[in-house]
């Protein structure tokens, strides 16, 4: 294939958002008799899911506090129920099973899925919620949990397998793929709309742009000129946080314990749902019982044949440091210090026998390699989807990415003139017009 001079639709990034994107539009184009699949080009530095998205523990949940992440992530999960085969997609279900002090937010979670018709069941009081846990998983003893929400829908995919299915989707809509296309730059006419896309291999003259880039998106953000910083309106007071940093930089903590990933089915013998605990019950150590933290902490975990064990992960940290070097490549040679820290496979491990007594004594089976990533997070951590520039769409998904499979529907959807009410909360102008998310009680910063 000869490299393109031009193609009315650019995309960049072969990771979840840019593939689910190209595959819509390509069906979308085709629907309203606009163009095909031909139309659309995905460019990516590396390849198909080279980046955060073949590293992602490929969770699929509706489990937020807030009502506009809850609403897009019903959406989502229908797109991974479309076509369960091709998406690699296991719909095991997914647990949040919760302390005291999230109980209210659960109770609030659970109404509201009840109100969009997102079938979960909700277990409160201490002792029910032993015997509905131990009715799963005979060797349950996880301390302090006052709530368990069981969703009905949702589980994992297979990361990669799920992306190569969805390229293989796209390429027989007419889709292009090209690998090993870095883009350095982006040429504007007099208007500030963007007329072409600038790479290591040529200029790509365009008519739209997409970038589902995940982590490298401020590289990219920088190179459309876009604010390094903005001002934040609270809702409550109407003050002003002025020039907030547009990005931060987190580690995302995860990793594998190298057991047969049957070691955790259920009572009668099935794969069990996604399990996400958070609790403020002391953690010991399970190798000489020493107090790891007797503050809040959180846990996720499933078995998974893809990464051979049981793969989950717990609450990131932020980078701290040489977060330029990390701007520019968040999986290069200044930044695998970042991925996950020195203490992580003692405290996770620790907590997977705090939940479940099978995991105990297992911690020489934890897999010492590469897992997590770091997540270019925006300032109230979640996403950011928009249009700039005229005919710039950025997905910016705040690491909210992998589960969020249908955000690419609607993106086309956007693309071809149709407004959406599920993207409208995530608008940029959200910040400046002081129209934010609720804030839960969750350890974690996407919750």
């Amino acid at each position: 294939m000869s490299f393109p001079s031009h193609s009315p639709y650019v995309i960049v990034g072969a990771g979840i958002h840019g593939l689910s994107t190209a595959y819509h539009l390509a069906l979308e184009l085709k629907a309203k008799s606009k163009g095909s699949g031909a139309d659309i080009l995905i460019v990516d530095k590396s390849g198909i899911s080279a980046g955060a998205t073949g590293i992602a523990c490929g969770v699929v949940r509706n489990n937020y506090y807030q009502p506009a992440m809850r609403e897009l992530m019903a959406h989502s999960v229908s797109v991974w129920e479309s076509d369960p085969k091709a998406y690699s997609y296991h719909p095991v279900g997914y647990m949040q099973i919760s302390s005291e002090s999230m109980h209210e937010d659960i109770v609030s979670i659970y109404q509201q899925q009840k109100a969009i018709g997102y079938s979960s069941t909700l277990v409160e009081g201490e002792k029910d919620c032993a015997n509905y846990m131990k009715d799963i998983f005979y060797d349950w003893q996880a301390q302090n949990i006052t709530s368990v929400l069981h969703e009905a829908p949702g589980g994992y995919a297979n990361n990669t397998k799920a992306m190569y299915g969805l390229a293989t989707k796209a390429e027989a809509e007419g889709v292009r793929i090209i690998s090993g296309v870095e883009v350095i730059g982006f040429k504007e006419d007099a208007s500030g709309t963007i007329t072409s896309v600038e790479t290591n291999r040529g200029s790509i003259d365009c008519d739209y742009v997409v970038i589902g880039a995940g982590p490298w998106t401020p590289k990219i953000w920088d190179m459309l000129s876009l604010p390094k910083t903005l001002n934040i309106k609270n809702p409550v007071t109407e003050d002003m946080s002025n020039d907030v940093d547009m990005w931060i930089y987190w580690s995302l903590q995860e990793g594998t314990l190298g057991v047969d990933p049957n070691l955790q089915q259920t009572n009668d013998g099935k794969m069990p749902p996604v399990i996400h605990v958070d609790t403020d019950a002391p953690l010991y150590s399970d190798v000489d019982g020493s107090l790891i933290t007797d503050e809040m902490w959180g846990i996720y975990y499933k078995p998974d044949f893809h990464f051979g064990g049981v793969q989950g992960g717990a609450a990131p940290f932020i980078v701290d440091k040489k977060a330029d070097d990390v701007a520019v490549d968040p999986y290069g040679p200044e930044s695998p210090e970042f991925i996950v820290g020195d203490d992580f496979a003692h405290m996770w491990v620790s907590a997977l026998a705090h939940c479940q007594k099978r995991f105990s004594g297992q911690i020489g089976k934890y897999k010492n390699e590469p897992s997590g990533g770091i997540g270019a997070f925006t300032p109230d951590s979640f996403p950011v989807f928009d249009t700039f520039k005229e005919n710039c769409f950025v997905i910016a998904d705040s690491n909210h990415g992998y589960k969020m499979l249908g955000v690419g529907k609607l993106v086309a959807q956007s693309i071809c003139g149709e407004k959406s009410t599920l993207l409208k909360p995530f608008r940029y102008s959200r910040y400046l017009e002081g129209d934010l998310h609720p804030v839960s009680n969750s350890p974690f910063p996407w919750s």
